[in-house]
């Protein structure tokens, strides 16, 4: 579970970043689905339950209980919650002294939300946003520096959902 980091608050409020914009809600309904308010056993996340904008317990202590229906204030209450912890820890992974565009912050946001705040904050698009090159970054949430595709994977099988979330993640980054 992802709890909520006070220094990382403290640091979005510095870098002048919006927690959970609008765009960036609606960009996890469009990957995560909207209306998902029965808990379900996600297949490409080994059988976790997840339910609402992809919650699973990886993001809250609220218990998760697959055949469980959620109300559309519960799913939007623990939704806000979840994503203020995943970004409160993100943010501390920029390492920048420059304005973090809203966008690119709201994107690896999105990549965190799917792949984990750790694997983010490792991965090459990070590298180059520490760099301060905010475009080389958001090419990397979808392709490698040889153009391969990255992050597109789950359970060793290319998922073509995966792909098409990381090109729209690539597109709305900058």
């Amino acid at each position: 579970m992802i709890r909520i980091n006070p220094k990382g608050l403290a640091a979005i409020a510095a870098a002048g970043l919006t927690v959970c914009t609008a765009g960036l809600y609606q960009f996890l309904g469009k990957w995560e689905g909207e209306s998902q308010y029965t808990v379900y056993a996600d297949k490409l996340a080994n059988g976790i339950p997840t339910v609402c904008k992809g919650i699973t317990h990886w993001v809250t202590d609220t218990p998760i209980i697959v055949g469980e229906v959620w109300s559309k204030e519960k799913c939007e209450a623990e939704e806000r919650a979840a994503i203020t912890a995943v970004q409160s820890n993100l943010i501390l992974c920029f390492d920048r002294s420059e304005r973090i565009p809203q966008s690119v912050f709201d994107m690896a946001t999105s990549h965190a939300w799917n792949v984990g705040v750790r694997n983010t904050c490792a991965s090459q698009a990070m590298k180059a946003w520490q760099a301060g090159d905010w475009e080389l970054g958001c090419r990397r949430l979808q392709v490698s520096d040889g153009g391969k595709l990255v992050w597109t994977y789950a359970n060793g099988k290319f998922v073509r959902g995966l792909a098409n979330r990381r090109d729209d993640e690539r597109a709305n980054c900058i």
